[in-house]
């Protein structure tokens, strides 16, 4: 599909793969777009992809620990209809997982047609995170085998109807490190604090390099990433809303019609049953 120019903004360069050189913050004078109306949008023209039923939408969200995935899927769903919306989140791949190809775990949860799916981490942490903590004998992974394995799996579902966006959320180190300490300091978010938040800490520039790389090898003109600034949570928020309106409209700009001799017959049947 073709983007518009504010879409194309947050783009990913493949000849600019580090993630230090994209920004973590917004400038000042930047103003991302209205965040209620692009919610609003999104809960209209889900509802028309749900209504058609003839194309799909396969939103990846990825970043870091603290990064605010769990927040912004939860901010999208706003006005979502639930029969036509679903998130889903994958941590490690548990012993029956592993046990498969590493694309297994997520087809089961692909979108059907209609549907917007959102996935909090996916496919994609089996080349960035089982990079840092494997599942299996290192020498047994074939990094770009499973790059390509990628690529090939996401050109799949585009020619097949289902549109794949892919957003990173780029978190500043400074930022990463405040985030950590106040899921310690507030109690209502003290819960969500576990062990492998200070292993993924103490990875974090090993976990960086190798989402780079990925990244790099997994963006494509059907399937791209958009690296959007993540140290504020508001504006992030905000940017990713407005792609995902933006989508949306693409993909159902208008509900289905039906033809008036239906209509007609379907208010004839109404009458006839005391429906006037």
């Amino acid at each position: 599909m073709e983007y518009t120019a504010f879409a194309r903004t947050w783009f990913l360069d493949p000849k600019k793969p580090a993630l230090g050189r994209y920004p973590s913050l917004l400038d000042d004078d930047e103003k991302p777009p209205a965040l209620e109306s692009s919610l609003e949008d999104i809960g209209e023209y889900q509802r028309r992809l749900w209504a058609n039923g003839r194309k799909a939408l396969l939103l990846v969200i990825h970043g870091p620990d603290t990064s605010g995935k769990d927040s912004l899927i939860r901010t999208l769903a706003t006005y979502a209809d639930p029969a036509g919306f679903h998130a889903w989140s994958f941590s490690r791949p548990t012993a029956t997982e592993s046990a498969h190809d590493f694309l297994w775990r997520v087809t089961p949860l692909l979108p059907a047609y209609g549907q917007m799916v959102a996935f909090n981490r996916s496919h994609h942490e089996a080349v960035i995170a089982e990079r840092v903590w494997p599942v299996r004998a290192e020498e047994s992974y074939n990094w770009q085998a499973r790059y390509r394995a990628i690529r090939d799996f996401e050109q799949h579902l585009v020619s097949e109807g289902t549109c794949v966006v892919k957003v990173w959320l780029n978190l500043s180190e400074d930022e990463h490190k405040r985030r950590l300490l106040k899921r310690l300091d507030k109690p209502r978010k003290r819960w969500k604090f576990d062990r492998s938040d200070i292993e993924g800490w103490k990875m974090r520039d090993k976990y960086q390099a190798y989402a780079e790389e990925a990244l790099a090898a997994t963006h494509t003109n059907e399937a791209p990433w958009f690296i959007v600034p993540g140290d504020r949570k508001p504006e992030a928020r905000a940017i990713v809303a407005a792609l995902v309106a933006e989508v949306l409209k693409s993909l159902a700009p208008d509900y289905p019609e039906e033809h008036p001799d239906v209509l007609e017959e379907y208010r004839t049947l109404l009458a006839e049953n005391g429906v006037e």
